[in-house]
């Protein structure tokens, strides 16, 4: 059965992880030791990891806490309307668009997984601007190791994968998220991703640009929960 592979695997990988820090902490006190341990890392005397101890923090570690559960209320489905700013002139208007965006817990709640389709305005071979398909997924958690918000996200418009982590600010409801695209060989930009979840039914996505060392808002999302105003 699938569910018994996957929990013979985990038990096969915890087993090897602490035959491997039992041969670890006993090699000879000769052996370099580590410059920096984890936080919260508990050490046997000597400096040497205590394997029973990293192995009840690594059990720890995989529970679920009030941030998954963050990420998972927002689990359904969602319509969406999106603003674009993509011309040079400050003065012109943003491209619209509309969407729709499914949202489900995977992993028993460790993770988000958010798919993401509708259609946009985008310079074609001619140049010109015209109505293109637009596929999106993305996948969010929140990782206990780090104490941060992980996200990545891959789309149709291109080949490379996003790698996102941030924080949340429970006075505000705020997500912030903090990554480095790099759309062309060598041009690197700085990118801030901002989710307001305004109630259950209601979250805004703000994206902003930073060129140059110039922060620009380019992009904004605002979702809405299917069946709801």
């Amino acid at each position: 059965m699938p569910v018994m592979k996957t929990f013979t695997s985990l038990i096969a990988i915890l087993f090897a992880s602490f035959f491997a820090i039992s041969s670890f902490a006993q090699t000879s006190a000769t052996s370099p030791a580590l410059a920096t341990s984890p936080p919260d890392a508990v050490s046997a005397p000597g400096g040497q990891p205590n394997p029973q101890e990293m192995m009840k923090q690594m059990m720890e570690f995989a529970k679920l806490n009030e941030n998954h559960k963050l990420l998972t209320d927002l689990d359904g489905n969602w319509n969406y309307t999106i603003k674009m700013w993509m011309n040079p002139d400050p003065n012109a208007p943003p491209q619209q668009s509309k969407g729709t965006a499914s949202r489900k817990s995977v992993m028993g709640g460790r993770y988000v997984m958010m798919d993401v389709s509708g259609k946009m305005q985008m310079p074609g071979e001619d140049g010109k601007m015209k109505d293109m398909q637009f596929k999106g997924m993305g996948i969010e958690g929140y990782d206990n190791v780090k104490k941060k918000f992980v996200a990545s996200w891959i789309d149709n418009m291109g080949t490379g994968i996003q790698f996102s982590d941030g924080t949340y600010d429970p006075a505000t409801k705020t997500l912030t998220y903090t990554s480095e695209l790099e759309p062309m060989p060598g041009m690197k930009m700085p990118v801030r991703e901002v989710v307001k979840m305004t109630d259950k039914d209601h979250m805004m996505l703000e994206w902003y640009e930073n060129h140059g060392g110039q922060e620009k808002k380019t992009m904004e999302i605002n979702y809405t929960r299917a069946g709801k105003k």
